[in-house]
């Protein structure tokens, strides 16, 4: 069924006047993402879907173009590769063919967490201007984001406050990475608008949100009792077997994600040197690295913190067992798993993008079920049935 009708396509062309709808003959991406990001934040408040026209010039005459499917694929991109943040919510409609040439419509719906960032920079329409947010425009964003349903992630950490965060991190660290150059130049922003601007702090209640504790606390169990990872490591198959190491990671998830990934590669993944058929000798690991380190920073980013609960992993002879507090959350379900995408935590799904552990969303899980097939060990075993927890089995590799 396509987005819209031709007759609605057909009035939309004829609108010039419209701060919700964008003109543009180009699908580079430094095109469309300022365009997807300036319909997400909706900043005239219209509470309804913007729209970009593709193959339109901007006097609202077609462009005599035709569109390939490869085409419309990387359209679909500019949603799940990660440099408009938070993940904006975008359909493609089919095309609409017309005797001056074909058009594609991609509807943007408001986001309920703005303020929306294309590659660090914050873009609203106001009438027909697109243009990047001043200081003051940013605020208006911030301040209507508190009137929107809230993931727990943004919920303020009531009894918090900035002494509670490593703010050294913050400013040293995510800010360069999140943050284009030009808008850190701007004066006149104090700590308290810069955490707010990426969702870290509450202007209401004048404390960091549950996110800023997670990523920047300087204990964040005191605040969220669960927020930490539980190690172990038994010796035999089973959980009743001896324990032969375990490590607790806690504290701040800018510098404890690394702490794990260092962990994982250094602690977990093991090799060995292999004679194959034609007898050189070649090399097996018992797990690989990447879908390890995936399936792991996926159960941070989707884990429940309202739980007490910690991420557990498992290390037993035979496999790995990963288990996190929260079952599968909104539109996914064990029918659409792995292929659908849903964030019960957005603001963490956004900050492991700016660091570095998340490259596409909704492309992970999938990627990491390629590589732990590709190194013998077979598919993982995702147990659904749980509603309240989320569990991963990995086996080792066969050949080990």
């Amino acid at each position: 069924m396509d987005l819209i009708t031709e007759a609605e396509v057909i009035a939309l062309l004829a609108d010039m006047e419209s701060d919700l709808i964008e003109r543009t003959t180009s699908i580079r991406e430094n095109k469309l993402g300022p365009a997807v990001c300036a319909l997400s934040n909706d900043f005239t408040n219209h509470n309804l879907p913007g729209f970009i026209l593709l193959g339109v010039h901007d006097d609202g005459k077609l462009a005599g173009m035709t569109w390939r499917d490869e085409e419309l694929q990387a359209i679909g991109n500019v949603k799940s590769n990660g440099n408009v943040l938070p993940q904006p919510s975008i359909v493609v409609s089919s095309i609409f063919k017309f005797p001056e040439g074909e058009v594609v419509v991609i509807q943007v719906n408001p986001s309920s967490y703005p303020p929306v960032r294309y590659d660090g920079r914050c873009w609203i329409r106001i009438g027909p201007r697109r243009d990047k947010a001043t200081i003051e425009e940013e605020k208006v964003l911030i301040e209507r984001r508190a009137s929107h349903a809230k993931t727990y992630d943004l919920v303020p950490a009531l009894g918090a406050d900035l002494d509670d965060l490593v703010l050294e991190f913050f400013k040293s660290t995510y800010l360069p990475a999140a943050i284009d150059k030009d808008t850190l130049k701007e004066n006149g922003r104090t700590i308290e608008q810069q955490l707010s601007s990426l969702r870290f702090f509450d202007v209401k209640e004048q404390c960091p949100t549950h996110a800023g504790v997670l990523i920047f606390g300087i204990n964040p169990e005191f605040y969220l009792p669960g927020a930490y990872v539980q190690y172990v490591k038994f010796q035999g198959e089973e959980m009743n077997s001896d324990v032969e190491y375990e490590k607790k990671f806690s504290g701040a998830l800018i510098t404890e994600l690394i702490t794990i990934d260092d962990f994982i590669k250094n602690n977990i993944i093991k090799e060995r040197p292999v004679k194959n058929d034609s007898f050189k000798e070649g090399s097996i690991r018992n797990y690989p690295y990447w879908a390890l380190r995936e399936l792991m920073m996926n159960a941070i980013m989707h884990r429940n913190y309202e739980s007490n609960s910690p991420i557990y992993i498992y290390e037993f002879s035979n496999r790995i067992e990963i288990i996190n507090p929260g079952g599968l959350f909104g539109d996914v379900n064990a029918h659409n798993f792995p292929n659908a995408s849903d964030y019960r935590n957005v603001v963490l799904a956004e900050s492991l993008k700016v660091l570095g552990y998340v490259n596409r969303f909704n492309y992970g899980v999938k990627r990491a079920i390629d590589e732990l097939i590709k190194n013998g060990n077979g598919e993982p075993d995702f147990d659904l049935s749980l509603s309240t927890k989320f569990k991963v089995s990995i086996s080792i590799n066969k050949r080990w």
